[in-house]
């Protein structure tokens, strides 16, 4: 693999990363709600599900997906019902009173455990990630070479960026819990976040096979 062509998988990974979407809502969603070291388990899982869907694509599994629509279409219904689920548990999320850490209200933090698979499941079952690779990743394979080293490169460098964007994202949104400190204005984040993350669910439900 040449310089110009990991530079130009470098870039497309940076646009992809700051393109709005599921993983994004998520990392605002809990670095605004637990801080951006707790999001960091979130964070984590993103790029678990995110390699997932990588070394799918790159193994040929994602073409004969996308060759099925009944394969297809179960993935897409999948990770568009996880999607609402998680919308619809942050819109009913408790909020509780806080006094004893300074702040008129908290929400509940999930396990290290749960937020690690809530990042895991929502990037692993996103159809359009899938695509996106299958549709994508192929420009930057150099035919003639291994496969598998240079998967692995683009595998780090994909880590590397989207994991640094989704911390920015968290530590853009942690730097808002001033302005969320009583329980009203937590129900009013968990509402916003939550209808954001249903919106994306339902979304995918539009998803075609062949389009990014």
């Amino acid at each position: 693999m040449s310089f110009a062509t990991w530079l130009g998988f470098a870039i497309s990974a940076v646009i992809i990363a700051l393109s709005p979407g599921s993983g994004a809502v998520l990392s605002m969603s809990h670095g605004l709600s637990y801080g951006v070291k707790k999001a960091s388990a979130t964070v984590l899982g993103l790029q678990l599900g995110l390699l997932l869907v990588l070394f799918i694509a790159g193994a040929g599994v994602g073409s004969l997906l996308l060759a099925s629509e009944v394969a297809f279409n179960i993935v897409k219904t999948v990770g568009a019902l996880y999607l609402i689920y998680l919308g619809v548990a942050q819109w009913r999320a408790k909020v509780q009173e806080g006094a004893d850490i300074g702040v008129a209200g908290r929400a509940e933090l999930p396990s290290v455990r749960r937020r690690v698979l809530t990042g895991f499941l929502t990037n692993a079952t996103n159809p359009k990630g899938i695509i996106f690779m299958v549709a994508v990743l192929p420009q930057f394979i150099t035919q003639g070479e291994p496969v598998l080293p240079q998967l692995l490169i683009l595998a780090v460098t994909m880590v590397a960026i989207d994991m640094t964007v989704m911390h920015g994202y968290a530590l853009l949104a942690s730097t808002m819990q001033g302005y969320f400190r009583d329980v009203r204005a937590m129900r009013v984040q968990n509402r916003v976040f939550g209808g954001l993350l249903m919106a994306v669910g339902t979304a995918l439900f539009f998803v075609k096979r062949g389009h990014a």
